[in-house]
């Protein structure tokens, strides 16, 4: 179900994140098979192949209409910059389309119950970032990927961008007291991240940038105080067996409608 270079990469972020939880734990009475942790290596291991097919699919599709969009001098004076510096605007604009995309989750309530998957962790750890509903991580990824083809970002400054992502993402779930210092504001840590997670009030609907902290800062949603969360996790009953989370979002987008439409003046009647 996934090719070799991606077993590489699982046993080599295992082999990094596993010690590094235990030398420097952030919730040190937390086990590495903490709750539902093989339901999270069933994430990680399957839900791979189902993703790369959405992105591809929602990518491919897409770009055959913002081509015709794009002016070929701009395409153009993004693919004559150093690499350096078009991973550098790469990075920015990518998490640019994640902020909105992710914001878009939290806001929307058929697109929350997606995120709310992901949302349904309750211990914080390197392999909490991978359950994540294909739906949500499809579209999320597309908003970051889409306006990097579309402006002619070259392939490295792309790859770039997608390692950074991947190991960041797996470091800001991870249980570490690591921090960065004043450096928190510009890139995100593990206190940013799990500040997100956070089920407790005031962190509600804060810190939406995979990457750049400050774009919160920009656009009023940081929330990053002294300290960590106690409490992580959603009130919302959501299931913890992949097939469940999978079918989750559409059960509970039937379950509210189903009063509506007994509600509705037509119902009853008969035909």
């Amino acid at each position: 179900m996934f090719d070799l270079i991606d077993l590489k990469a699982v046993l080599l972020i295992a082999l990094i994140f596993i010690p590094l939880e235990r030398l420097l734990p952030l919730h040190g009475e937390q086990s590495a098979t903490r709750r539902h942790w093989l339901n999270d290596v069933f994430y990680l291991l399957f839900n791979g192949i189902v993703i790369k097919f959405g992105i591809l699919l929602v990518i491919g599709a897409t770009m055959l209409l913002v081509q015709r969009f794009v002016p070929e001098a701009l395409t153009a004076a993004v693919q004559s910059q150093p690499i350096w510096l078009q991973a550098i605007e790469a990075l920015l604009v990518a998490d640019i389309g994640f902020y909105l995309a992710h914001r878009a989750f939290h806001a929307v309530p058929f697109l929350w119950r997606f995120h709310a998957i992901h949302h349904s962790i309750e211990e914080m750890d390197w392999l909490a970032g991978h359950r994540v509903h294909p739906v949500d991580q499809i579209l999320t990824k597309s908003a970051s990927l889409l306006p990097l083809f579309a402006l002619g970002f070259s392939g490295e400054a792309v790859l770039i961008y997608v390692l950074i992502y991947h190991w960041q993402s797996v470091f800001i779930h991870s249980n570490t007291r690591i921090g960065f210092g004043p450096l928190k504001w510009l890139i995100a840590s593990p206190q940013f991240h799990h500040w997100h997670h956070a089920n407790e009030r005031q962190a509600y609907d804060k810190n939406f940038a995979g990457q750049l902290p400050f774009l919160d800062l920009i656009a009023g949603t940081l929330f990053m105080p002294q300290g960590m969360p106690e409490k992580y996790g959603v009130d919302e009953p959501v299931p913890q067996l992949y097939h469940q989370q999978l079918v989750y979002p559409f059960a509970a987008a039937a379950e509210q409608a189903a009063p509506i439409a007994d509600a509705s003046p037509a119902a009853g009647k008969p035909e």
